[in-house]
């Protein structure tokens, strides 16, 4: 996943293109660069950080129109040859930045190539900006004009396959830039004297909230008084303006040492949040207006397919528990990246639930496209308004988490799990499988659940001190059963992503079936161990894990008198019943892996080779 930028207004484009980029860091930090329309087109590149980039670009540079990227590596190695903005002819007549994948690039860099044109990266990017000069000016040395860029770029467009968001500025056309998107973010906003493009809404919400999304196959003219976007038909249409509603201070860090912490932090307010007018428990209800289903209809399905990939696959997983325990209704769940490939079957009765917080991701939003290829209702849980997923679904569940900045995923994944528990027991109500005096005690604990944690982040010390003593193991183990069991992944995933330790996740069950083999003296095994029906199993698979020397770390309820006996550190979550305790348990795994990490000195809201959406395949 990449950042994309673009501005045409009355101030300084370099300074605007600079300050927005780093809202999109967390989109990718290998490299980045700009493009500035000044008579001709300036660029500038570094590699690594925003802020190397800014040191390149003299004072006082002039420009009213550019664009920027901040790159993470695809194709090619991150280097300044291969950053964003790639540029065509010479002297400098086309400048592009690109979010996505060019699949067809190889073949159209060898018919390029046989044309005269040099490539100077390893990016599939390149292609885009040779191609579009081929149309505009006819040949390498061109000088002559053949044709407006936005038609120009439109019939580039028809020779390219694969993912695109692309911002384009032409030397002989200096009042504008254009945009095009297919299956990449693309958002445009909004100003006074100044328009914006970007790949996320944070990118410019210091300047403008009033935004519009770009769709797929759509194509747009940005100067500083105006926006046009055209169909794919090339005809002008009407867009709706909407308002983004995100306070900017919440994309601060606000006094914290890392977005990540402050994120962990707001899952106080992120799951009340998502719960807000959706339960009641004076009555007993689940109301989701946005789900487009009748309890009748709810009453036919046979059973639920979840589609995510990484943490959102991990709270599907739970979510697989849920609709089958709560509700009795078959659920399936796959990773996106291999359901596209396989030839599901898929019955009449079934729904297809698609969670990605980004609302972007390119192996999620595939996988949707083809179960809705069989006629499949499909439901979306994400967290950003107007993502592609939510114009593609048939119905749509936000998380209200704000904005995540931290690429390892927290609050996001918490309101998720809290999604899941109101649809799945919103699913048995509509199917009779649970009583209302039930519902009733269920969501009096959800509400307490945003308490709980914050009890769980009033001591998080006692989880600093951990993390510190075991910094610099070489390997940590995380064990959970039933409802435990995607929580001790989603544990290990994090500390993998922000650590850098190799950490693996198992069923406890599982443990010697195998993996008790890498067992050693010293050794740190996680053990989800909270009260419920699979506690005593748990008990017995830390005396095994005791009994080969390694070290036992245990979340247990502050109640359990008994765990202390049994395992080397015991990490404490307030009582809860067995169905809630995933949300606890998860912030003090949360917690782990970022001390863990911070301990280590390691880049925690931008770890290595992660990016916080992925967009391309």
């Amino acid at each position: 996943m990449c950042g994309i930028v673009g501005y045409a207004g009355e101030n300084s484009a370099a300074s605007v293109i600079i300050e927005s980029l780093k809202k999109l860091e967390y989109r990718g930090y290998d490299s980045a660069g700009i493009s500035i329309l000044n008579n001709g087109i300036d660029t500038y590149k570094s590699v690594g950080k925003i802020v190397n980039l800014e040191a390149t670009i003299p004072d006082g540079t002039s420009g009213n129109i550019g664009i920027g990227h901040t790159r993470w590596a695809t194709h090619g190695r991150p280097s300044t040859t291969n950053a964003h903005p790639h540029t065509s002819g010479n002297p400098c007549k086309i400048s592009v930045v690109h979010n996505g994948i060019i699949e067809n690039y190889m073949a159209l860099k060898e018919q390029l190539t046989a044309e005269g044109y040099e490539f100077k990266s390893e990016t599939d990017t390149e292609v885009v900006a040779h191609l579009l000069h081929k149309h505009i000016y006819g040949q390498p040395d061109g000088r002559e004009v053949k044709c407006e860029l936005l038609t120009g770029l439109r019939e580039a467009l028809k020779e390219i396959e694969g993912s695109y968001a692309l911002a384009v500025l032409c030397a002989d056309e200096q009042g504008k830039l254009v945009l095009a998107r297919k299956d990449s973010p693309l958002v445009i906003g909004l100003g006074k004297g100044e328009n914006f493009a970007a790949s996320d809404v944070t990118a410019f919400l210091n300047y403008t909230r009033d935004v519009i999304f770009v769709n797929d196959l759509e194509t747009a003219i940005l100067t500083p008084t105006s926006v046009e976007i055209f169909d794919r038909e090339g005809k002008v249409c009407e867009k709706r303006i909407e308002k983004i509603e995100w306070d900017f201070e919440a994309a601060e860090k606000a006094g914290y040492e890392h977005f990540m912490l402050k994120e962990i932090h707001e899952q106080v307010s992120a799951i009340h949040n998502t719960l807000a007018g959706k339960v009641s428990e004076l009555e007993g209800t689940i109301d989701l207006k946005e789900l487009s289903m009748t309890d009748e209809e709810i009453r036919k399905l046979s059973r639920v397919q979840i589609l995510a990939c990484g943490t959102s696959w991990h709270a599907g997983l739970l979510g697989k528990y849920l609709f089958e325990q709560l509700a009795g209704i078959h659920c399936d769940i796959d990773i996106c990246s291999e359901y596209r490939y396989r030839s599901p079957v898929i019955s009449d009765g079934t729904i297809a639930i698609a969670i990605t917080q980004s609302g972007e991701t390119a192996d999620t939003l595939a996988a949707v496209r083809e179960i809705m290829s069989y006629n499949c209702p499909t439901l979306a849980i994400t967290n950003v308004v107007g993502s592609t997923i939510t114009r593609e679904a048939n119905s749509v569940l936000y998380t209200r988490a704000g904005p995540e900045i931290g690429v390892a995923a927290t609050k996001t994944f918490s309101t998720q799990l809290t999604l899941l528990y109101i649809l799945a027991v919103k699913f048995a109500l509509a199917r009779g499988k649970l009583s209302p005096n039930y519902v009733k005690g269920f969501i009096t604990g959800l509400r307490k659940v945003p308490g709980q944690i914050q009890q769980i982040l009033n001591q998080k010390e006692a989880v600093k001190e951990c993390a510190e003593n075991f910094a610099h193991a070489e390997n940590y183990f995380f064990l959970g059963r039933h409802f435990n069991y995607p929580i001790a992944l989603e544990g290990a995933l994090k500390l993998k992503e922000i650590s850098y330790l190799h950490a693996e996740g198992f069923a406890a069950g599982e443990l010697k079936h195998g993996p008790i083999a890498l067992l050693e003296k010293g050794t740190p095994v996680v053990t989800i161990a909270t009260r419920g029906q699979t506690y005593d199993k748990v008990l017995s698979n830390i005396k095994e894990v005791k009994a080969r020397d390694a070290t036992v770390i245990a979340v247990a309820d502050n109640k359990d008198t008994e765990i202390g006996k049994y395992a080397d550190v015991v990490l404490t979550i307030p009582q809860t019943s067995e169905l809630l305790s995933p949300l606890l348990s998860v912030v003090v795994l949360q917690l782990l892996a970022y001390y863990t990490a911070l301990a280590r000195g390691c880049s925690i809201d931008k770890p290595r080779n992660l990016a916080k959406s992925v967009t391309v395949e």
